[in-house]
């Protein structure tokens, strides 16, 4: 059957009827044929004709569980070099090429047993893709050289400096698996690997790991969407089949010594709030004990319904956050609990309250409820993520059940062992699995952190090439790349809208593939609307709706939604508010009157505004370890000054939170949260009829006067050229280039988003190619211009090595310069128009996305039909437009460079780009000092 889930039983429960008597949901099952190639190559084939789009997702079976001792990270590096020249593709052509082509979701990953590659493409474009794939796997030795290994090596430990070492507790975490187990195990260093290791990996070692591992004997490739399975199985051999084994691969069969007693280790980091982790050796991936223990985890740390939520951050308000997580591997699982203090709560604190509740769920176990609660949730957010074919959706999943089952269409038998853990499982599990003294405790406190991030060796003159080696016999017929076939015709998205007759819009898109409907309650007040006195306002009261009603209290309302596996969360952005929700279509009508409830009966309870008073004033202090956010945050400030609603973040800043009171978040809500200002957007399983009366029955009585229009402020940009947050010891520097730019509503809507796609916007961007690329100074740059009611932000932003930061804005300049003086050349303009025209209908996978999209247009008053002329529009874009476009809004003299990083070693790199005395501002991105001389 072409279609992505095939029910046992067709007829779904009824939307109306009470939750509580619905039996499970009919047992979904994917579709799929599974053969091997005579060289070992694992294909499994998924039609499904949803879109016209197709996933290609292959994997290596190789990950850091391969790795030999002094060599950490080198699965993830040669990740990397995967992406490097290979015999018939010069480097970064494919990159150029399936941009071009409408490509999204293109990407590579590695975790502990694995390593993937994968691309969505438009269905005329599959063989591009596997041309690609096929000759990484039997091409990329044939002309791997030093020159690429090297500029990897750069990029790798830009990569480990922003998400290790820059990133809040990233030093924290990787110690854990330091405690966790002994030097020499292949999971013992993250990931990523350490400087030293990633810098002394020689080309000879990447040669022989390909050698190794990277044969198709090695590897399943799974084809998922809207493909003919002959087809699609000729173009598989014509790529694949002429490839060699590579040797056969022993599973690795590593012994993990047991915890037998406590083991404790402190790390400071350059934090505010001290950070717990706790962390025990569990069964294998679906093994005995790993689902009980994956249910175990959502009971005590899985959202606001969880033990510990409830415990330490609702009742006892001594943490700011809770996690807990059973993560499953091939040699052993790793069962963690991560809590962060509340503003002057300690450590000890959290162990203490951590244990008491861990010793409670081992003495009497959960209740079937709770059980109940958390089976729900999985299930409902297992089901959720294969409703995407590509990225980490349906092709990944079925990629991962081949590598851990043997069976790629396990889906059925996972939702069969998840439906069978009881309490008394769960408790059996905890015991076993728990215990406090096979366990590791790490605790992050604030503090200089201890980084070993050694200098690259001096460059040597290039070595002489070393001979290539060839696996494979090369065939000429490689060299060019195919033809795309016959573009698909496409119908983007076209919501049905109707209105209730108090002034409620609701919008609809059907979407059956699934049992699932998502919801967005939108309306049009956001950041945008707050007053000048209380920045954070919108934001404040978005938090506050979830958190007790009329007849439900905060807990209530989480409780209800678990118990229904439906997930709610609410929002603000600078020109709305939100209110989301996922659900089962067997649960969704129950959760939609929870919904309702919330935006239309929000209680403000004073006990619960101070409750999130506390909770975003922790916040504020998480986000000030954060170089990305203290440099958005310092560039809003820069750019729209204090009298400017748009001149903060969606936190506001210190004094405003604490002085909000009740009657100012209600006043907000009364005025804006407003049937005549707001729309309900549905989409999924659920037809417009049976919308139509739920609509009315939870909304039809919504009452309010119209809201007033959003006054945002006069904009009072800075004069400075140049803003500092100084951040001593950071190892890297959180680069933002910004300038005020369009509003929604501007004509010049496709041509810019054409322009900023060639300047920064995909990978294959110029300032991306130019900084990560070519020079190696950073892990990736990108551009985007925010696109609001009123005049936005434009933006360059990206994370660069300390020592380059100079370097990357003077690049950085000439990449804006170039882009106003020439126009773009017809292959440059062709790829980056085809990047946005081709890639339409992979934005619309989700029932999510399709919500999401459609909400925009209320948001903005764009017609329902929007989309549908969308890609005319980018068809007709020119280079003339672009570089018209460029040069309107793109003014190099009014971008203000904003820099996050230690001031001592960065200021006398600035200095000699002449953009005068800096503008210093603090971690809340607020003025410290107007100037300040050199």
């Amino acid at each position: 059957m072409r279609v992505l889930v095939i029910l046992a039983a067709l007829l779904l429960a009824s939307l109306s009827a009470p939750a509580m008597s619905q039996p499970p949901i009919p047992l979904p099952v994917v579709a799929y044929d599974k053969y091997v190639l005579p060289n070992g190559l694992q294909v499994i084939l998924v039609e499904d004709r949803r879109l016209p789009i197709v996933a290609v997702n292959l994997w290596y079976h190789v990950g850091p569980a391969n790795e030999v001792p002094g060599l950490t990270g080198f699965a993830h590096l040669f990740e990397h070099m995967m992406f490097a020249a290979t015999r018939h593709i010069p480097r970064g052509l494919a990159d150029r090429l399936l941009e071009g082509a409408g490509a999204t979701d293109s990407n590579g990953s590695t975790d502990l047993d694995r390593t993937n590659y994968y691309d969505t493409v438009p269905a005329n474009q599959l063989e591009l893709a596997l041309w690609v794939h096929a000759d990484r796997m039997g091409y990329l030795l044939d002309v791997l050289d030093q020159k690429a290994l090297t500029n990897q090596q750069d990029v790798v430990r830009n990569e480990r400096r922003e998400s290790v070492e820059s990133e809040p507790y990233g030093i924290v975490e990787e110690a854990l698996s330091h405690a966790l187990f002994p030097k020499g195990h292949p999971y013992y260093a993250s990931v990523i690997g350490s400087h030293a290791d990633i810098q002394n990996a020689r080309l000879e070692d990447v040669r022989q790991f390909f050698a190794s591992y990277y044969g198709p004997n090695n590897a399943s490739l799974v084809i998922a969407g809207d493909i003919d399975k002959a087809k699609t199985r000729a173009l598989v051999e014509r790529y694949f089949g002429s490839f060699r084994r590579s040797p056969p691969v022993a599973r690795p069969n590593v012994a993990t010594p047991p915890i037998t007693s406590e083991r404790r280790v402190v790390v400071p980091d350059r934090v505010e709030l001290p950070r717990v982790f706790m962390g025990w050796l569990t069964p294998p991936a679906y093994q005995p004990g790993d689902i009980e223990l994956a249910v175990a985890a959502h009971i005590l740390g899985g959202g606001k319904s969880s033990r510990l939520y409830k415990s330490l951050v609702y009742e006892r308000q001594i943490a700011q956050d809770v996690d807990a997580t059973q993560n499953s591997y091939g040699l052993t699982s790793t069962f963690v609990i991560d809590v962060t203090a509340r503003a002057g709560h300690t450590a000890r604190e959290l162990e203490e309250a951590i244990d008491a509740e861990l010793a409670q769920l081992r003495d009497t176990g959960p209740s079937e409820r709770e059980v109940e609660r958390a089976r729900n949730s999985i299930e409902t957010a297992l089901l959720s993520s294969i409703e995407k074919l590509g990225g980490d959706g349906l092709a990944d999943q079925l990629n991962h059940y081949n590598q851990y089952t043997g069976d790629p269409g396990y889906l059925p038998k996972d939702l069969e062992r998840l439906r069978s853990v009881d309490a008394a499982a769960v408790r059996r599990a905890v015991q076993a699995w728990l215990k406090q003294d096979a366990r590791a405790v790490v605790t992050g406190i604030p503090g200089t952190p201890v980084i070993d991030d050694p200098r690259a060796p001096k460059k040597k003159a290039a070595p002489k090439p070393a001979a290539q080696q060839h696996i494979n016999a090369d065939e000429p017929w490689r060299a060019k790349p195919p033809k795309a076939g016959p573009a698909p015709a496409f119908t983007l998205p076209k919501g049905e809208s109707f209105k209730l007759a108090n002034g409620l819009t609701v919008i609809h898109h059907h979407n059956p593939a699934l049992p699932l409907v998502s919801a967005q309650l939108v309306v049009r007040s956001g950041s945008a609307a707050n007053p000048v006195r209380l920045p954070g306002l919108a934001g404040f009261t978005a938090q506050m709706l979830e958190e007790g009603t009329a007849t439900r209290s905060a807990p209530q309302i989480a409780d209800e939604l678990a118990q229904l596996g439906a997930f709610m969360d609410s929002g603000t952005s600078a020109d709305a508010s939100s209110v989301s929700l996922l659900a089962l279509r067997s649960t969704f009508a129950q959760a939609l009157e929870i919904m309702a409830d919330v935006v239309q009966r929000p209680a403000f309870p004073n006990a619960e505004v101070e409750r999130q008073r506390a909770d975003r004033l922790g916040e504020l202090i998480q986000q000030r370890d954060e170089p990305d956010m203290v440099a958005a945050v310092a560039a809003a400030g820069a750019l729209y000054g204090a009298r400017h609603a748009k001149g903060y973040g969606q936190l506001g800043t210190e004094p405003a939170i604490r002085a909000t009171t009740r009657d100012d978040i209600h006043a907000f809500w009364r005025r804006h949260y407003v049937p005549s200002n707001a729309a309900l957007v549905v989409t999924g399983h659920i037809t417009l009829d049976e919308l139509r009366a739920l609509a009315e029955a939870r909304f039809g009585a919504w009452q309010g006067e119209a809201a007033p229009p959003a006054a945002a402020g006069d904009a009072s940009t800075t004069r400075a050229r140049l803003v500092l947050v100084d951040q001593p010891g950071a190892g890297q520097t959180a680069l933002r280039v910004t300038s005020i730019g369009a509003a929604r509503d501007t004509p010049d809507y496709a041509a810019l988003q054409v322009m900023n796609g060639a300047l920064g916007g995909m990978f294959s961007s110029r300032l991306n190619n130019n900084l990560r690329e070519t020079k190696g100074y950073t892990y990736g740059v990108y551009s985007a211009f925010r696109l609001d009611r009123t005049p936005g932000p434009f933006i360059i932003a990206g994370n660069v090595e300390r020592a380059a930061t100079d370097a990357s804005v003077r690049e950085i300049f000439r990449e804006v310069r170039a882009m106003r003086e020439q126009p773009l050349p017809p292959d440059e303009l062709a790829a980056a128009r085809d990047a946005q025209l081709l890639s339409l209908p992979g934005q619309f996978e989700t029932s999510g996305e399709v919500g999401a999209s459609l909400a925009e247009l209320f948001v903005y008053g764009l017609p329902l039909d929007w989309y549908a002329g969308l890609p005319r529009r980018f068809a007709q874009v020119d280079a003339a437009q672009v570089q018209q476009a460029a040069r309107t809004w793109l003014a190099p003299e009014k971008m203000i460079v904003v820099a996050v990083g230690d001031r001592k070693k960065v200021m006398p790199q600035l200095q000699p780009l002449e953009l005068g005395a800096p503008e210093v501002r603090d971690d809340d991105g607020q003025l410290i000092l107007k100037k300040e001389g050199k």
